[in-house]
């Protein structure tokens, strides 16, 4: 059985998690860590990550940037695993999440699904074919209103996975309007759609001469990325220290 402490517990990804693991067989919810504790939690729940004392085997982490500092710091005096998912984070954060993996072991992903995850390996594959046939790329991505940041950590994710498969000759392209030129080869365009209540949605495109080839992932509950966070906790307890991904997770089905 996998104890998990949950890092955002009281967050919508918290939530979902929580319920998940309710009907889980092999993992379960010891404790929460957040800022707001209303008292409507069947485990303890800490607003000072320093004062959790429950032991556990890994921890999950959908909280926000200001957050991971604490958490990293409570992950390295604890031993634990941590599955990291807040986006956002600064390059001082950055470092100092490859200095915990030094430690402890670090799963860092910007999405958690295994439908995204399992894309990405297939990206390298098309890339692999279609550029160098001379093929256009672009990624577009949808998401709803109230979201923050643009482009999607997943949409700079799927763009990666590209760009190191042709060896990183890419330039990534957010906006265009000021530029009065032919599209380059070299660019990778990263268009971001806000409106509405569009679930998460990203299109990737390989345009070339009279063909067009669209792998599309639409994200319709957060239940995919919370499955996918489980899945990796589970995964992640026991493993040596050092960063891990998704495709670790993948792999091991």
């Amino acid at each position: 059985m996998t104890k998990i402490i949950m890092h955002g517990c009281m967050g919508r990804m918290g939530t979902v998690i929580e319920g998940l693991l309710e009907n889980d067989q092999d993992a379960e919810l010891v404790a929460g860590i957040d800022i707001i504790d209303n008292g409507n939690k069947s485990y303890p729940v800490f607003t000072d990550i320093s004062k959790c004392d429950v032991e556990a085997d890994v921890i999950i982490d959908f909280s926000n940037a200001k957050a991971v500092d604490a958490l990293l710091d409570y992950a390295v005096s604890k031993k634990l695993p941590v599955v990291l998912c807040t986006t956002g984070l600064s390059t001082e954060q950055l470092d100092k999440m490859r200095e915990a993996s030094k430690t402890v072991p670090i799963l860092k992903s910007a999405n958690m699904s295994l439908g995204i995850n399992t894309i990405m390996k297939l990206l390298k594959d098309a890339s692999n074919v279609f550029v160098p046939a001379g093929f256009d790329v672009e990624i577009v991505e949808h998401h709803h209103n109230q979201k923050l940041d643009a482009p999607s950590g997943t949409a700079l994710a799927l763009a990666d996975s590209i760009n190191e498969a042709c060896g990183g000759q890419f330039e990534y392209v957010y906006d265009r309007s000021d530029r009065m030129q032919k599209r380059d080869k070299k660019e990778l365009g990263i268009s971001a759609v806000r409106a509405g209540t569009i679930p998460g949605t990203h299109e990737v495109i390989f345009a070339g001469p009279d063909e067009y080839i669209e792998i599309k992932h639409v994200a319709y509950s957060r239940s995919i990325f919370a499955n996918g966070a489980i899945s990796a906790a589970k995964f992640l307890g026991g493993k040596p220290a050092g960063i891990y991904d998704m495709s670790d997770v993948i792999a091991a089905y």
